[in-house]
Formats: C-alpha cells, structure tokens, sequence
C-alpha cells in the first residue's frame, strides 16, 4: 500500500493551494473504512494535525485553520484531498497524508508547502 501526495509548492500569502492524496494497492471499501488526515511538520517543530474526515464524513480541524482549509475525501478514485486558501507564511510546512484504523497507520512521503510573504 503506497500514499502518494501531489501539489504542494510556493505560493504567495493570501494563495490557495489544493494537496491530494492517493492510495495504491488497496481496495475501495478500506479505503472508505479509514479515517483519513493531513498533518503537516515545520522545520524544527512536532508533526501536528491539519484536518480529518471520518468513514463517516466527519470532519474535524486544527483550530489555526480557521475556516481557511477544506478535507474531502472521494472514495471511488481512493483520494483525500485538502483544499487550503487565504494561505499564510506560518503555513509553511511539510504535509502529510494519513489513513488510519485500529489495525494499521499509513503516511505518505510528504509535500512541502511555502508561503512567502
């Protein structure tokens, strides 16, 4: 099972950007069943969470998000996605894609995000 994130880069202050997570080698309906996450690390500090979706789409977010980021999740292309706007530079970061469950803990490599000022 491999996660593959995509569209990290630089972006200017008040940009968007939109990362995407996809899962290999693994079926739709565990795919479905995990909970899904971003958590990103910056340069000397712990690796934090970002948002969250459930099985059941709940969706739960870091209080520095404030509105700004958007989790979605499309099971049938075994994606999760984190759509971020109105970006800041203490945003920049290292993000990482997480599919969870009480039986396993799956990262992806990571895609940086920069926010310049």
């Amino acid at each position: 099972v491999h996660l593959v994130e995509s569209g990290g880069g630089l972006v200017q202050a008040g940009g968007s950007l939109r990362l995407s997570c996809k899962a290999s080698g693994m079926i739709t309906s565990v795919f479905w069943s995990k909970r899904k996450a971003w958590y990103r690390q910056a340069p000397g500090k712990q690796r934090e969470l970002v948002a969250a979706i459930s099985s059941g789409d709940v969706t739960n977010y870091a209080d520095f998000v404030e509105g700004r980021f958007t989790i979605s999740r499309d099971n049938s292309r075994k994606t999760v996605s984190l759509q971020m706007n109105s970006l800041k530079p203490e945003d920049t970061a290292v993000y990482y894609c997480n599919l969870a469950d009480e039986d396993s803990d799956l990262w992806g490599q990571g895609t940086q995000v920069t926010v310049s000022s």
